[in-house]
This record gives structure tokens, sequence and C-alpha cells, in this order.
């Protein structure tokens, strides 16, 4: 993929991303948080150190703690994910997302060594 940017993340801890990621495209937050508010296409990938917040739909790759973070979550107003990855443990879009969150705001999170999709109320 094509890396659009990879930023060190500001002083504040979060790099904010205000413009829609196509496909191929790729966004690395290295240290920190990465707050998305426009639509990630499938295709593009959201990498962050820390958290993922995408206030859009998330129809390509979230990756959450990239570099080993068991605690990160990824968060969207519209899952439809093609990958959710947090620590290296993944789920892709082969296994269809559970009724209850699929294009519903939801968050990713590790339950022991597993990816858990809950809803947001």
């Amino acid at each position: 993929p094509q890396i659009v940017r990879e930023v060190s993340v500001p002083a504040n801890g979060t790099l904010l991303i205000d413009k829609p990621l196509r496909s191929g495209q790729q966004v690395y937050a290295r240290g920190g948080d990465v707050v998305v508010t426009a639509i990630v296409s499938f295709g593009a990938e959201v990498i962050a150190d820390g958290n993922v917040h995408v206030y859009a739909p998330l129809r390509g790759k979230a990756i959450a703690g990239a570099r080993g973070n068991t605690e990160a979550r990824i968060f969207s107003t519209c899952m439809e994910a093609q990958l959710v990855a947090i620590a290296g443990i993944y789920r892709t879009n082969e296994v269809p997302l559970p009724e209850p969150v699929l294009g519903k705001p939801a968050q990713v999170r590790l339950d022991g060594k597993k990816i858990a999709i809950d809803a947001i109320p």
C-alpha cells in the first residue's frame, strides 16, 4: 500500500486525519492514537500503536496496538471493516460481522487471545 503519512504523534498523543482514505493508502500513528473523521475505504489501512477511532464508515483495515498494546481498541460509528487487528490478533471479513454491529457503532477489543466486537449503544 501507498503510505500517505507516517508521522510521530503530536504531543497530545493523537493524530487527526480529516480526509478520506482511499484503497491503497495507509496512515500510521507511531506512538499514539489516530482519529479519522472521514471514510476509510475498502483497501485503505489505519494503523496506530494506541487506539483507532473512525467517526465515519470503516470499510478498510484498522490495526490498533501495532506494537503489542493488548489494551488498545478500535472504535467506529459504522463498522464494516475488511480487517480488524489488535496487538497482532486479527479478524477478517471472511467471517461476517455479527448483525448487531454490522454498519453500526461498535468497538473492537481483545478478550484474552480473541477479538471481541461489541455494539456501542
